[in-house]
């Protein structure tokens, strides 16, 4: 089996919006990847404890319709297919045998919450992280992490502003993939 360079797309995807589109052609065009896998979160604990989740087919299945069309991207159950919480590290080592590297690829708003997530230290020796800027979000890269910047215009766009007006938009195709509108249910919560 033939190793490749992964970058690892990872999200709760609720729903999957014109952004996180944008994120992913930004990292294609880097020419720093044969895959792009998007991990689409089975139990997105931090999420899930401070508002209600779609349930993770739904959730899946818009992210196959929003990142269909995109080459060197697939779109994976692994973190829905595993019971518990969907940590990052159990992904990580899971893809590692069979990438030559792998990287994350985050919204620079997260990066510093980076020596946070669970088993930090050994997460840090084996990814690389790429950053996709964020509208008014300075990139700071935390000690002691690998860290590069995605070149793109930030996208000023976020899944929870989708749903908190989701019912009042009226143009939804300004904010979500068209593939993913039919599928959007803004009351499964």
């Amino acid at each position: 089996m033939q190793r490749s360079r992964l970058g690892l797309f990872g999200g709760t995807f609720d729903p999957p919006h014109l952004g996180h589109v944008a994120a992913l052609e930004a990292a294609i065009s880097t020419d720093r990847f044969d895959r792009i896998l998007v991990t689409v979160a089975g139990d997105p604990y931090r999420k899930s404890l401070e508002q209600s989740v779609s349930p993770s087919p739904l959730r899946l299945a818009m992210a196959q319709a929003a990142f269909a069309h995109l080459p060197l991207v697939e779109v994976s159950s692994i973190e829905i297919d595993r019971s518990g919480p969907s940590y990052t590290i159990d992904t990580v080592r899971a893809l590692a045998p069979e990438s030559s590297s792998l990287d994350l690829i985050i919204g620079a708003d997260l990066a510093p919450t980076l020596p946070t997530w669970r088993e930090a230290e050994a997460l840090r020796e084996m990814v690389s992280v790429g950053m996709v800027p964020r509208p008014g979000q300075e990139a700071q890269i935390p000690a002691g992490w690998r860290c590069y910047e995605i070149d793109m215009v930030p996208v000023d766009l976020s899944s929870s502003f989708i749903r908190v007006n989701g019912q009042e938009l009226s143009d939804l195709a300004k904010f979500l993939p068209e593939s993913v509108i039919p599928l959007y249910q803004p009351t499964a919560r």
